[in-house]
């Protein structure tokens, strides 16, 4: 059975296990309902960095909704996507 997996995947790949495979069911991964991202910013350039991520949310995204909250030195950044792909896709586009 292991030789047979090796026979029919590609040469740069080294997957040797009849019952794990590199496969992933995509309902495990991504969930109908998780829209939102909270990031929170903090030092001098706190509020900067959360308006870009805010403008860049926007720009890619244009329903999202957003919230920027301070607490002292803190900026909470709140970005609520209308769709889960759009926040995983935001989230590997800019490696949060």
């Amino acid at each position: 059975m292991i030789k047979q997996i090796k026979e029919q995947q590609a040469n740069n790949v080294n997957d040797s296990c009849a019952d794990c495979g590199s496969f992933v069911d995509i309902g495990a991964v991504v969930e109908a309902d998780d829209t939102v991202l909270q990031l929170s910013f903090s030092g001098s350039d706190a509020l900067l960095k959360a308006n870009t991520l805010q403008e860049a949310a926007l720009q890619r995204f244009p329903e999202t909704k957003v919230t920027v909250t301070q607490h002292n030195d803190q900026y909470d950044l709140v970005l609520a996507f209308e769709f889960s792909v759009e926040k995983m896709i935001f989230q590997l586009e800019n490696s949060l």
